[in-house]
């Protein structure tokens, strides 16, 4: 018997390594392929790209917040991952009703994610390489923790647009971007993912302004939407960088490789005059 304990909290125990997935997480879709167990998932949602070229031959089950219960339910999968933030309450306590096995995944910070990606591969039989894979993310936030701190460049990363919307510091992308060397000036709002006003942001004088591609695909035709920041200092020295979302949110293989590219960015914009 196989028994970890979830992000929620719950012991989840299976009675052999799980040899049929459901995944309703896009990043830890890509994250079972990277572990070696890929050949075992049997269900992705329509949010999940990643393999290129293989997920699309997969069974689709929806998206994260209405996925197909009912096909799932047919799939009779012996696991179904989840995230806490991205799947609904409701699926969850239907998929648990219908008998399935769920893991709820709910990493608050970069570190969670060494010690979920060893739980997960306890459960898919994978433990040498999700061992790996943790171990190389905790040799990359040992070497950001060693490394000489610099002067945190204030940063204004929207997620969203009509309203905007940012994230506050108790979200992984917020210390995705602490880690990175990043201050976030959305950090003290209230809710994790907040509406913000332009000039609000303003105010508060943000030295890079760091525009991702998900949730919200940002491109250059949103600068003029921008204009009420051409005071800060990130507008006058032109410190406007489009970025992949997935390095602020898709946690998993990704998180060492993301810390490490966004801390090259903003040491260089730190650095700019």
């Amino acid at each position: 018997m196989i028994r970890v304990e979830d992000d929620a909290g719950r012991e989840v125990g299976l009675a052999h390594v799980a040899q049929r997935i459901v995944s309703l997480v896009p990043s830890l879709t890509e994250a079972l392929y990277v572990l070696g167990c890929g050949e075992s998932v049997i269900g992705v949602t329509r949010y999940c790209t990643e393999p290129t070229g293989i997920v699309e031959r997969l069974d689709q089950v929806g998206g994260t917040k209405n996925p197909d219960v009912a096909r799932i339910r047919e799939l009779q999968p012996d696991l179904v991952l989840l995230n806490a933030e991205e799947n609904r309450r409701e699926d969850f306590e239907t998929l648990e009703q219908a008998g399935l096995t769920a893991f709820v995944t709910f990493p608050h910070r970069a570190r969670d994610v060494g010690g979920l990606l060893r739980r997960i591969g306890r459960l898919t039989g994978t433990d040498p390489r999700a061992a790996q894979v943790a171990s190389e993310l905790d040799c990359t936030l040992d070497e950001l923790a060693r490394a000489e701190p610099a002067p945190p460049i204030r940063v204004f990363c929207p997620i969203w647009k009509n309203p905007w919307m940012s994230f506050n510091r108790e979200t992984y992308a917020h210390d995705m971007l602490a880690l990175a060397g990043g201050s976030n000036v959305c950090a003290g709002r209230a809710e994790r993912y907040c509406t913000v006003v332009l000039s609000d942001i303003a105010a508060a004088q943000p030295e890079a302004i760091l525009l991702p591609d998900e949730p919200y695909v940002f491109t250059p035709k949103v600068l003029p939407d921008l204009e009420p920041l051409r005071d800060t200092p990130a507008w006058r020295a032109n410190r406007i960088h489009f970025i992949d979302g997935k390095e602020l949110s898709w946690y998993g293989p990704r998180t060492a490789p993301a810390l490490r590219h966004l801390r090259t960015l903003l040491t260089r914009l730190g650095l700019e005059p």
